[in-house]
């Protein structure tokens, strides 16, 4: 009986290990004791094997533990923990923090990701709790999917470090295979603008910056105000949507200056919300999304007295640069948002966490957690009296970021007078297509075009495209290059180049089927910036903070992009872009060795409404090194008809 006990026992023990990739993780050496500074440690405790199962790429299942610890005198306010991730993992969970970039779960985090704090954002000292560890240390419990890495192997990140400033980590060591742990120490020479016992983290400077401000505060609900301030010289936003996540349970019962995209109440009707509100009707409130999208209110709805009626509010989600117009740089709206127990009195408040803005045809932004600053200061709306604080003010900076991968959404051709050819957006320049019922290729380079293609669509390019090849005697590949799927496409044609200067025309077609109000473009030339003359039908300047920047927007009554319409025969005709052009000249004076024609005149970057273009990887060549008499004599009657344009 005992000899089948103990089988028994050992044949239990030996399915429980076949279940696992690892067993769990021994306990860590006692490493802290010695750490008089930040210390951080990664376990790896379990993985699994999970389905489906394939040759390559396996999934596994993956449970971890993170500990930060403070063992210093100073407390570590808005901790952030970078986790170098490198087996493609995504987290499905972790508990006691969020991701700084705020992204939402699961996440890809194959690449590395920062954990932030929440709820406890700040780790106090020993000193100042007696040791309290549950005040002077978190553990976030990780659960995710990592791939390849199965047993014995263990997978572990690259590194582990103190993001916060201030602090130096060297090289984490590992104890076993499955903990690794580092002591991060206070940099000595390391300034701060922090002092000592502030109640409140200062406010950062970003891209954008956004507030959530408390206006009036009850038992059960708020009004909070929130802000969007554009500070980057190129960034922008239209049609901007803002979403973020709640962490209690609160729910958008009314609002002005925006609105809900979704007004839907049923997760409050079915949910939590409903059994401690029974008074309330549902019917009347907005959004019991835990994620909802907001959206800023058309301009008719300024003065609207139900809807309307907060300074910065309806503009249709367009957010200028501050260059541009201070005025129309800032976004803002109110709500009423309800609480849950057990959050009912008045100084309790959980902002929303998760924060992500984005806009069409607009840069990329990462926006981090809310950081609690001082008081916002609200102005008489009289201006009779002095101005008074909000109760709470949380912070969210965001920053322009490329994603991994991302493709832009515009992009650029070049076109020179000595070059009948143009060079088209590159291949896929705006990703390639989704749709695989049409063959071509996305590795192929795009075909030269002639000049009146550049009016054409894509898909009514080709057999202009064939014959300029045919023509030309160029290569034509099988199956053709895919196009460029961008929704903007901007063509920058160097217009004439003499003795004293030369000029470029810049194009800008609009492909998307909305319009563009009050855009603008900014163009880099490295060498030929400092050259920079006037700009004759848009409005440009040298931009400051931005090093050899032109901005152009367009002047009144061209300050609009016309949206892609039909042609004029529909039936037969090609669908037209909308379309705005512009000569710029430039001046050679104090810039000698300037070599247009070999590429200085072209941009080493673009801009479209904040967004960064794709550039062609070739620029036009001319048949010889040396203009000819007739190239120098044609450039400088296109340079006298420019000049009499501009008198006129």
């Amino acid at each position: 009986m005992a000899l089948t006990t103990t089988f028994f026992s050992l044949f239990l023990l030996i399915i429980t290990v076949a279940g696992q990739t690892t067993p769990m993780a021994e306990a860590p050496a006692p490493a802290a004791d010695d750490c008089n500074g930040i210390f951080l440690q990664y376990v790896f405790n379990s993985g699994s094997k999970i389905k489906p199962t394939l040759k390559t790429r396996q999934p596994y299942k993956f449970q971890s533990i993170l500990s930060i610890t403070n063992n210093g005198l100073e407390e570590l306010k808005l901790w952030r923990v970078f986790v170098g991730f490198q087996h493609d993992e995504i987290l499905v969970s972790a508990s006691n923090a969020l991701l700084a970039d705020g992204e939402s779960f699961p996440a890809l985090v194959g690449n590395g990701t920062v954990f932030a704090g929440f709820p406890a954002a700040d780790l106090k000292t020993a000193v100042e709790t007696a040791g309290d560890t549950t005040q002077t240390s978190v553990q976030i419990k990780i659960v995710g999917t990592q791939f390849g890495v199965g047993s014995p192997n263990v997978p572990m990140p690259s590194n582990i470090s103190l993001e916060n400033d201030g602090f130096i980590c060297p090289k984490p060591s590992m104890q076993g295979k499955s903990v690794m742990q580092v002591c991060c120490i206070k940099d000595e020479n390391f300034k701060t603008n922090l002092t000592l016992g502030e109640k409140f983290s200062p406010r950062q400077d970003g891209d954008l910056t956004i507030m959530y401000d408390i206006l009036r505060t009850y038992d059960s609900n708020y009004w909070a105000q929130v802000t969007i301030a554009n500070h980057n010289p190129l960034g922008r936003l239209d049609n901007w949507k803002l979403s973020w996540d709640w962490m209690k349970d609160e729910f958008i019962w009314e609002m002005k200056g925006a609105y809900p995209s979704v007004v839907d109440t049923s997760e409050c009707v079915f949910g939590p919300q409903a059994k401690f509100y029974q008074n309330l009707d549902f019917s009347t409130g907005l959004n019991c999304q835990r994620r909802p999208t907001l959206i800023d209110l058309p301009l008719e709805k300024t003065n609207d007295t139900k809807l309307g009626m907060i300074p910065f509010c309806c503009r249709n989600g367009t957010i200028l640069p501050p260059a541009m117009d201070p005025s129309k740089s800032v976004s803002a709206f109110q709500m009423n948002v309800f609480k849950m127990p057990p959050d009912l009195n008045r100084s309790s408040f959980t902002p929303p966490q998760n924060w992500k803005i984005e806009g069409r045809l607009n840069p990329d932004y990462k926006c981090g957690p809310p950081v609690r600053v001082s008081p916002t200061q609200v102005p008489d709306p009289s201006g009779l009296l002095p101005a008074t604080s909000v109760f709470a003010s949380w912070q969210v900076v965001c920053n322009i970021t490329q994603p991994k991968g991302a493709s832009p959404r515009c992009c650029v051709s070049f076109s020179a007078f000595y070059n009948e050819s143009i060079i088209p957006c590159p291949t896929c320049a705006c990703g390639c297509p989704s749709n695989t019922a049409r063959t071509c290729s996305t590795k192929a380079p795009a075909l030269l075009l002639p000049s009146q293609a550049l009016l054409v669509p894509f898909d009514n390019r080709t057999k202009m495209s064939l014959a300029w090849a045919e023509i030309n005697h160029l290569p034509v590949s099988n199956p053709l290059p895919c196009g460029d799927n961008c929704g903007v496409s901007i063509n920058w044609h160097l217009f004439t180049d003499y003795r004293g200067g030369w000029s470029a025309r810049i194009t800008i077609f609009n492909w998307e089927d909305a319009a563009f109000a009050d855009w603008f473009t900014a163009v880099e030339l490295d060498k030929a910036a400092a050259g920079f003359d006037a700009v004759y039908s848009f409005n440009g300047t040298m931009l400051d903070g931005v090093n050899n920047t032109i901005f152009m927007q367009g002047l009144p009554g061209l300050n609009y992009i016309v949206a892609e319409a039909d042609g004029a025969n529909p039936a037969k005709d090609p669908r037209v872009p909308g379309k705005q052009q512009s000569v710029i000249s430039f001046t050679k004076k104090n810039i000698p060795n300037i070599n247009v024609a070999a590429g200085d005149g072209f941009p080493t970057k673009l801009y479209f409404n904040g967004e960064e273009c794709s550039l062609p990887k070739l620029l036009p060549t001319s048949s010889s090194s040396r203009i000819s008499s007739f190239t120098v004599t044609t450039s400088i009657l296109a340079a006298v008809v420019v000049f009499m344009l501009v008198r006129q």
